[in-house]
């Protein structure tokens, strides 16, 4: 059994039996390509989250977050970004997936927007997505913001922040949420104060926060940089958006 879905049977007997979410894979395809994601639902109708993971893959992480989100009231879809079965543990073998995605931002981008679209086929209201995502898969929620997706908002955490060339936020139409670790030495503050001058000069909507001594991945349980304090408070701030930006 895999083991994002072992954590999710791990998890689910601790949310409230008046609010069991429906948990289940979704196997799709892009590009000619096979793709498995995961749906976790409250109930029909009810805010969704887009949910893009780390340069490891899809894996427990993401779920734990899904289902806190679920115990919230929001439905989640969890996208694959590389493809069904590929988890990378090697730090080279996670280079290569993001580096592969980097240098094709097209393909990261129809790899976002199939995920938006699986989720919709789940039952998720088109009309109330917000899209967030972790270190690259923030990368990934910001290159979906600048091909004008349609969402509610967007967040990043601990996530990539650095504009391709070419690329800006004109296309932009939903607020922007941005959580960082001060401390961060991948995503420097530079590059933090980069994006606040583009999402300024191109009237975006946006709210930059940094956490002092908080470094990068500062949320991953475990994780040797988690910084407990850094993490309550920017979930705390996240969640108090989607209820700004959502109709629940």
């Amino acid at each position: 059994m895999k083991s994002w879905l072992l954590m999710a049977m791990l998890v689910l007997p601790a949310l409230s039996a008046q609010a069991l979410p429906v948990s289940e894979t979704v196997v799709y395809a892009v590009d000619g390509k096979v793709y498995e994601g995961g749906w976790y639902q409250v109930k029909p109708g009810a805010p969704t989250v887009l949910l893009a993971h780390d340069w490891d893959g899809l894996t427990g992480y993401e779920v734990q977050r899904a289902l806190m989100l679920n115990k919230l009231g929001y439905n989640v879809f969890a996208l694959d970004l590389f493809g069904q079965g590929i988890r990378p543990e090697k730090i080279e073998d996670r280079r290569q997936h993001t580096g592969e995605l980097y240098k094709d931002r097209a393909k990261l981008r129809r790899l976002m927007a199939a995920g938006q679209e699986q989720a919709i086929k789940q039952g998720a209201d088109a009309a109330n997505i917000v899209v967030m995502g972790y270190c690259f898969g923030g990368a990934a929620v910001l290159e979906a913001a600048r091909a004008g997706m349609n969402a509610r908002g967007f967040v990043t955490f601990h996530g990539g922040l650095q504009t391709p060339e070419g690329q800006n936020y004109a296309a932009v139409s939903a607020p922007l949420l941005i959580l960082h670790g001060s401390a961060d030495q991948a995503i420097t503050l530079q590059d933090f104060a980069n994006l606040a001058g583009e999402l300024e000069q191109a009237g975006v909507a946006h709210e930059m926060i940094t956490y002092g001594g908080a470094q990068h991945a500062f949320t991953v349980f475990g994780g040797e940089r988690y910084q407990k304090e850094a993490d309550l408070k920017s979930w705390r701030r996240f969640t108090g958006f989607l209820q700004e930006i959502t109709a629940l």
